[in-house]
């Protein structure tokens, strides 16, 4: 893997740093910083305060959102709502001897949607690392 140097975040009001989020990330609705999301390549929950807005006129190319976490590279694509199930996953990830075991459903044994994909991804990234 390689790793993109990016230009530092740019400080920012608080009002203008959800403007950014609310214009920037076209996948989900920011309605305040205190808002929370998944970032499906770290596994962390991350809030709006967190989120790093770099580029503009001063800055290296356009405004651009990533992920806080040191070395994730993550973008408003890459982060879902914490529903419970999302978080359920992050908990299990976050749990080092704790196996990923997918919820199965009571009638046919078929794995759920979003959280079944969620947890593969999990288990993928935690082997990578």
């Amino acid at each position: 893997m390689f790793s993109v140097t990016l230009s530092p975040p740019i400080p920012s009001l608080d009002a203008d740093k959800l403007y950014a989020l609310q214009r920037l990330d076209q996948f989900r609705e920011w309605r305040s910083l205190d808002d929370r999301r998944y970032c499906l390549v770290c596994g962390k929950i991350i809030t709006g305060w967190q989120i790093q807005v770099a580029g503009g006129v001063l800055g290296n190319g356009p405004l651009r959102l990533s992920c806080p976490t040191e070395r994730c590279n993550s973008i408003p694509m890459d982060w879902a709502l914490p529903t419970d199930e999302i978080l359920a996953v992050a908990k299990t990830v976050s749990s080092e001897d704790s196996p990923i075991v997918p919820p199965r459903a009571a009638d046919s044994g078929a794995e759920r949607g979003l959280a079944s994909q969620l947890r593969k991804l999990a288990a993928h990234l935690k082997q990578a690392f």
